[in-house]
């Protein structure tokens, strides 16, 4: 669980610190490599909850999600159709998806956690 909440605070630092401006041209492009790379974070969170969390599959993911979001991006602007809007949904669902799934995952923790117990210490 360490590496995405690692990952998360690092590229937060670096973009608040840094005085880089991204030219409008490339705006759809970091829009979906960021929606990418928070449906990889939420889904590496997922992962870590549910006990089935590797690390080789959350960064090869990560980098794939954002190459497939930023190679859409481009075909579509190639082809003068806005194809990064189907990664736009697809990215959107899954990161609602595992958001999802990670509150059921907490809150089911936590009544758990919070449920007195329902064994009777013998006498």
């Amino acid at each position: 669980m360490w590496l995405p909440l690692l990952g998360l605070i690092i590229g937060v630092s670096l973009g608040l610190l840094s005085d880089i401006e991204i030219p409008q041209v490339y705006g759809n492009y970091l829009s979906i490599a960021v929606l990418a790379a928070l449906d990889t974070l939420f889904g590496g969170i997922r992962a870590y909850l549910q006990q089935v969390y590797d690390d080789k599959v959350f960064v090869s993911g990560f980098f794939f999600n954002v190459a497939l979001a930023a190679g859409l991006a481009f075909i579509g602007v190639h082809l003068g159709v806005d194809l990064y809007l189907a990664a736009v949904f697809a990215f959107g669902v899954r990161l609602f998806q595992n958001i999802a799934v990670i509150r059921r995952i907490l809150l089911t923790k936590w009544t758990d956690r919070n449920k007195p117990s329902s064994t009777k210490v013998p006498e």
